[in-house]
């Protein structure tokens, strides 16, 4: 069969997609929760649409397993902004909706560079939605599109990246789907940290069920692959995964059904980058083996470590 998110072809037992990681098959009455990429939308948020009073809806930019994102005017501050609405089959899930405004109380505590605003959650003819900034520029994945990024660029964005990820965590904020897919380029070069709809707080309540994995397979550290409980340094693991990724052109654990990812992620350890990449600096193996060691016990303790490092690297 095929991934419902990017089309790529999956096997019957699989319950992610190996190469996007979008969760697609429940197991059983009390298994994961179904998520799939949402179908065209419907004709009430075509282009044109005034959302609330507030927004006009100008085009899709992009959808996703928790729902689709609109480009759209501020017609009151005139300015351009992202709409982000929940699935209209998901309205009648609790815990889809409980996650879904889990992201915006999440996102709307952080105020950051390095993370995208946002700025209200609301609600539009019985669907929900999280207004935010819209950023102009493109995903890292589609930059790695075209190849791999030389080591000062990566090293430049994944600074960015720790630095935003480093006010998240200060705020009890863990993001758990750090991804090239989840970080934005602006088109002056700022990285910015993007959908915390997997995101918790500490001491929320947890309202996902025992046992549930959330992320994107490739990304996912030990523990998140486990479903275990997780803190920043699992951010820091999916960090270095997209490090290793920039500057390789591949991901550090591959394979072509996701119980083999799984099983390199829990038990092998990445290929060293000096067969995959020409002038790498002295140091930047290092950094790459401390972001993914199985035990979080032996990664980077904290974001902000990480950030040393990398500066200490040349990172700007």
């Amino acid at each position: 069969m095929k991934c419902p998110n990017c089309q790529a072809a999956v096997a019957e037992d699989s319950r992610f997609c190996p190469l996007c990681g979008t969760k697609f098959e429940a197991i059983g009455s009390e298994g994961l929760s179904y998520t799939r990429t949402m179908a065209e939308p419907p004709e009430k948020l075509r282009p044109g649409l005034v959302v609330g009073g507030k927004y006009r809806v100008l085009e899709v930019v992009g959808r996703g397993g928790m729902g689709v994102v609109y480009r759209a005017e501020d017609l009151k501050l005139k300015r351009t902004v992202a709409l982000k609405f929940l699935p209209e089959e998901f309205t009648r899930a609790p815990e889809a909706r409980d996650r879904f405004l889990r992201e915006a109380q999440a996102a709307a505590a952080l105020d950051h560079t390095n993370i995208c605003p946002v700025y209200e959650v609301d609600e539009f003819e019985g669907r929900m939605y999280i207004a935010m900034a819209y950023i102009e520029g493109r995903s890292l994945k589609e930059r790695l599109a075209q190849g791999p990024l030389a080591v000062p660029e990566a090293l430049a964005i994944t600074l960015q990246v720790a630095e935003g990820l480093r006010a998240a965590h200060e705020q009890g904020v863990v993001h758990r789907d750090i991804k090239p897919a989840n970080i934005m380029l602006g088109r002056k070069g700022q990285a910015r940290v993007m959908d915390f709809g997997l995101a918790r707080l500490a001491g929320a309540s947890d309202l996902t069920r025992t046992m549930t994995v959330v992320g994107t397979v490739a990304y996912m550290s030990p523990e998140q692959a486990r479903g275990e409980k997780v803190d920043g340094r699992t951010d820091i693991w999916s960090l270095g995964c997209t490090l290793f990724e920039m500057v390789a052109g591949r991901r550090p654990f591959e394979g072509e059904r996701t119980e083999t990812i799984i099983y390199g992620i829990l038990n092998e350890n990445p290929p060293l980058l000096a067969g995959l990449a020409k002038d790498i600096p002295a140091g930047f193996q290092d950094i790459l083996i401390r972001c993914l060691q199985k035990d979080p016990r032996d990664r980077y303790p904290d974001a902000g470590s990480l950030i040393e490092d990398l500066k200490n690297m040349g990172a700007i």
